[in-house]
């Protein structure tokens, strides 16, 4: 079990805008890609992550103080 891991990647998923916005479109190919980074998740994880509500996520990222988040000046906001 990768704890750790799974909380950067959703932390990454919530502070991230362009990550997010990835996420929308093909919510593996990014969880893959954070896998490729190092993020070491287990299959099941990996799944877990790809399925969590791209709502809910951005109800979440919504929530939390601007100063923490990370803009993307090149993409749409989510």
């Amino acid at each position: 079990m990768s704890q750790p891991n799974v909380e950067r990647a959703i932390g990454r998923l919530a502070t991230d805008e362009a990550a997010r916005r990835k996420f929308n479109v093909n919510p593996r190919a990014v969880v893959l890609e954070m896998a490729e980074w190092g993020m070491e998740l287990t299959e099941c994880e990996r799944q877990s992550l790809a399925s969590l509500d791209p709502h809910a996520l951005a109800r979440f990222a919504r929530s939390i103080d601007a100063r923490l988040q990370k803009s993307d000046l090149k993409g749409e906001s989510s």
